[in-house]
């Protein structure tokens, strides 16, 4: 069973929009930090945006005043809105997340399989 999955990808039109969501599953007993990456074809796994255990949230430039990233506490969801979507965005989309798999609440690094979001001209 994966920690981390992925939904919302996709093919959408320049100028359109869409929401990537993240869930963590399993034995959770904290989540720290929550991220977005992406990874364009024969680009690196490039961070898109993050956001903290207390909300404090960070943006590429790429992307950023065409973003938004949120999570819920509550349902150790994490999802990324995406605006205004340019044929540059089309990558595989990761989410990535600190998860504390035991009552230790120690924190370990896991990644999702990765949503695969195309955007036509």
């Amino acid at each position: 069973q994966r920690q981390l999955v992925e939904s919302g990808g996709g093919l959408v039109q320049a100028g359109g929009s869409l929401r990537l969501s993240c869930a963590a599953s399993g034995s959770i007993f904290a989540v720290g930090d929550m991220r977005w990456y992406r990874q364009g074809p024969g680009d690196l796994r490039d961070m898109v945006a993050s956001i903290t255990s207390d909300g404090i949230t960070n943006y590429a430039d790429s992307v950023k005043g065409r973003c938004t990233i949120s999570r819920d506490n509550a349902k150790n969801t994490v999802d990324l809105f995406l605006n205004n979507l340019k044929p540059e965005d089309t990558a595989v989309y990761y989410c990535n997340a600190e998860l504390a798999r035991d009552w230790t609440k120690r924190l370990y690094n896991y990644w999702g399989q990765g949503t695969q979001v195309t955007v036509s001209s």
